[in-house]
């Protein structure tokens, strides 16, 4: 087995130094986010650093209540960050984007971890770093799909009401939009899923590969993880999408309320 090379806590420090050549080329180009970026690492690094403390208690003392508690807090934290960023939506549109991110991750987990490979629910080590990665990206897809969805909306908003007043049903008016926002929510999962293993190596095979597993079992994981992160990002959008933009339709299916 490939011995892992530990990390002294004055060479984990050094990569902070990078932060100065972010630093350095927003001045230069007068990108106004250097607050952002400093607060962003900072928060990143305590976060990373609780979880951390957290994990290697569970990983110590395996139990399901542990496990699924803090799965359960990975997704109320992936609906929190979702729905912090969509403010001008009606509760029931925002109920329905609660419940598809709860449902589609916790069926992917549970299908991922119970069949694919076949583990049991009380390995944390399984379940949680899986879980991580399925819902660190349907935040970061359902959210792209919801903008998308929405800035659509409003960019056309006088042509749907156009449409409406033809008789068009909301149904026909809204699909369009619907599929346009779940192409952008899966689009960064298929390239990366086009450029995997040439141009770049994904970071749960390379961790894996870093721990001492061998490449092929590795890649495994890996092409299992990526097919399981594009569901659950493809389904959770779909319910959020096509269900929730039900809620924008008016006391007659003809009416679509926008506001």
């Amino acid at each position: 087995m490939i011995e892992v090379i530990e990390i002294q806590i004055w060479q984990f420090l050094c990569i902070y130094l990078l932060l100065l050549l972010i630093l350095l080329i927003m001045r230069k180009c007068k990108v106004d986010k250097s607050k952002i970026l400093i607060m962003a690492s900072i928060k990143m690094s305590v976060q990373l650093a609780l979880a951390g403390f957290i994990l290697t208690y569970i990983f110590d003392n395996p139990h399901l209540l542990f496990t699924l508690a803090y799965l359960f807090a990975m997704i109320i934290f992936t609906i929190y960050r979702v729905l912090k960023q969509q403010k001008d939506l009606n509760i029931r549109f925002k109920l329905i984007i609660a419940g598809a991110i709860a449902f589609s991750g916790a069926f992917t987990i549970s299908y991922f971890i119970f069949v694919v490979i076949g583990s049991n629910a009380f390995t944390p080590q399984y379940v949680i770093p899986i879980s991580g990665m399925l819902m660190g990206n349907t935040m970061t897809g359902v959210s792209l799909g919801l903008k998308t969805f929405n800035e659509a909306l409003k960019d056309q908003k006088f042509r749907i009401e156009a449409l409406s007043c033809v008789g068009v049903s909301a149904d026909k008016i809204l699909l369009p939009f619907v599929k346009q926002g779940i192409e952008t929510a899966i689009l960064p999962t298929l390239n990366s899923m086009l450029g995997m293993g040439i141009v770049s190596l994904p970071g749960m095979m390379t961790g894996q590969m870093l721990a001492g597993t061998l490449p092929t079992t590795a890649i495994l994981y890996q092409i299992a993880i990526i097919i399981s992160i594009c569901a659950t990002v493809c389904l959770s959008c779909f319910i959020a999408l096509y269900f929730g933009s039900k809620t924008l339709y008016g006391i007659r299916s003809q009416n679509i309320q926008l506001d």
